[in-house]
Order: C-alpha cells, then structure tokens, then sequence
C-alpha cells in the first residue's frame, strides 16, 4: 500500500538526487498536475493510507454547512517540488534507490 503512494519528483530535484519517485510524505512541497486544483502548490497536510489519498494545504472545499474540508488527492496526480528530509529512513530510501 506505501509502494502506490508515490509521486514524481520535479525535474531539478531528478538531477539532484537521481531518483525519479519517492512516497509522498507529511511536510513536502507539492504540485498539484491534474484536475481541478490543477496548477496548485503547497505542502502536504496529511497523508492518508487507508484511503490512498493526501491533503494539500489550501486545498479546500465548503461544505453547505459552511464548514471548510480538505480535498482528498491521489498521489500519482502530483509532483513533488521540495522534500522533508528530516528523517534517516528517507534519505536510506534515496541512496537506495540512487542509480
């Protein structure tokens, strides 16, 4: 279920790390590539795993109740602009990865 949650990287961040997906993370910068928050950039809120869905800050619908809800967002419909490289497993997945 982690394996189809991952997003890919922008074309700066490739060359950098010489990785092209990573799984999404609490804390890194997205943009959104598709639908209707089309063109949308922010940091992800919230990641979901049960649902298979994340929550970008800003994106937001209201509800008739006048209340304000994230709009649930598949990974794959994202690229990933800045990493939260705060934790050692994310960089052991990188050099890992690394070709």
């Amino acid at each position: 279920m982690y394996k189809e949650m991952t997003a890919r990287l922008s074309d700066i961040l490739i060359k950098e790390y010489g990785v092209k997906r990573l799984p999404v993370r609490k804390g890194d910068n997205v943009m959104i590539m598709r639908g209707d928050y089309a063109g949308h950039e922010g940091e992800i809120v919230e990641v979901n795993l049960k649902k298979r869905r994340i929550h970008v800050d800003g994106v937001t619908r209201t509800k008739a109740d006048g209340s304000t809800v994230f709009v649930p967002i598949h990974p794959s419909k994202v690229m990933i602009t800045k990493l939260n490289l705060s934790d050692k497993w994310r960089k052991k997945i990188i050099e890992r990865r690394k070709k």
